[in-house]
């Protein structure tokens, strides 16, 4: 039997474009992530990685406003601690509630299904922040041991506001589990101030680290109704009593950390810089530096003629804006000219705004007034070359 030939491909070296992320995540690392990642590997039970958990750990709550045990980062990515969350604190048969405002709801619930939870949608207009008396109205009618909710729904690029939501949750005796991938670290956010019971975010949106490593964070609440399910968490890659005992959330209680699975040692590190750089700034300064690159982008669009899909400024996200397609202009066109001609990404809608709409995120690194003035340039040149063509082939 003869060994086939190794594929041609693997001969050519590796190339890879520099190119300015400012779609809807990632977002570009800052150059002391990149210097992080090129550190030495190391295992995932050495004394160094465990120390730098400890970091990511104390970050983590600083970036959640929490002072919850159970705070930690899955080997996975954002979709996952979607999974994670929802798998944890409900058994099969459980209800969860779900807004459905855009994509991310319509995602929690289909994963919610695959496992037998029960689920109830609370349906909202795309765009548009509910009011609490509606949802107290529809946690009342539907009685769910837990309630998901999209801080950030990206794919409207809506910013939903969450205080109130834990206190309506807790009469009910629900459980609030929130999305904020595309807002932690660019919008206030306070775990505990407003009862969140769990919640999770993306390492490589605001804060500006690599995918494939996602904080979460649970409740004392959330942590108490884990630990008394009746049935096992249904993957044990995302069991929360494991993984609490392998990043010591639970301190002695179960003993030394086990081995439950080999942690990435560069992502840690990459995480790791990522929440230092952070905390360096300061959760306010970064709250304030996204929304004025957001008003600065805002303004500059709204002079020159662009509509929103989100109609209320007070409720578009800090990091990704939906900007309505110019009549005559299509994403696809639009998306390509930005990428050839300035090496810019920029991204088309997604669910409820496919085809109505292009996003461009300005967050992390890229949440500065040149990276404002360098989208405009793109996005003005390339209406006007799609325009133009679309003109001439008539």
């Amino acid at each position: 039997m003869s060994v086939t030939n190794a594929p041609k491909e693997l001969f050519k070296p590796l190339q890879l474009p520099l190119r300015i992320l400012t779609g809807p995540g990632p977002s570009n690392c800052s150059q002391r992530v990149l210097d992080a990642l090129k550190q030495q590997v190391l295992g995932h039970l050495h004394p160094e990685i465990l120390q730098l958990m400890d970091d990511i750990k104390a970050g983590l709550r600083y970036a959640f406003q929490t002072v919850n045990r159970l705070t930690l980062a899955v080997s996975a990515s954002a979709h996952v601690a979607m999974e994670a969350a929802i798998g944890n604190v409900l058994e099969r048969d459980e209800k969860l509630l779900v807004v459905k405002a855009g994509l991310w709801g319509e995602r929690a619930a289909d994963m919610a299904q695959r496992i037998g939870i029960h689920v109830d949608f609370f349906h909202v207009e795309p765009g548009v922040a509910f009011k609490l008396e509606d949802f107290e109205e529809a946690v009342k009618r539907h009685r769910p041991a837990a309630v998901f909710v999209a801080h950030s729904e990206s794919s409207t690029c809506l910013v939903q506001p969450v205080e109130g939501l834990g206190e309506i949750c807790h009469k009910y005796d629900a459980l609030l589990i929130v999305d904020t991938v595309a807002s932690l670290g660019a919008e206030p956010f306070f775990a505990d101030a407003w009862g969140v019971d769990v919640v999770y975010t993306g390492s490589q949106k605001v804060l500006g680290a690599p995918p494939g490593i996602t904080p979460m964070s649970f409740s004392p609440l959330a942590e108490k109704k884990i630990r008394s399910r009746k049935t096992p968490v249904h993957s044990f890659n995302w069991d929360m009593t494991w993984l609490g005992r392998y990043w010591n959330c639970f301190e002695a209680e179960n003993g030394p950390r086990p081995y439950h699975h080999t942690i990435s040692a560069t992502l840690v590190y990459g995480l790791r810089e990522a929440l230092a750089l952070l905390a360096e700034e300061g959760l306010e300064a970064s709250w304030a530096r996204h929304h004025a690159v957001k008003a600065k982008f805002h303004e500059a669009l709204a002079k020159r003629g662009y509509g929103f899909y989100v109609e209320q400024p007070r409720h578009r996200l800090a990091t990704v804006s939906s900007i309505l397609l110019p009549a005559g202009v299509d994403a696809p066109s639009l998306i390509a000219f930005a990428k050839d001609r300035y090496n810019v990404e920029i991204s088309g809608g997604l669910g409820p705004t496919a085809g109505k709409v292009v996003r461009i995120g300005l967050m992390g690194v890229n949440a500065t007034p040149g990276h404002v003035d360098l989208v405009l340039r793109a996005l003005e040149e390339g209406v006007k070359h799609v325009k133009d063509r679309t003109i001439s082939s008539a």
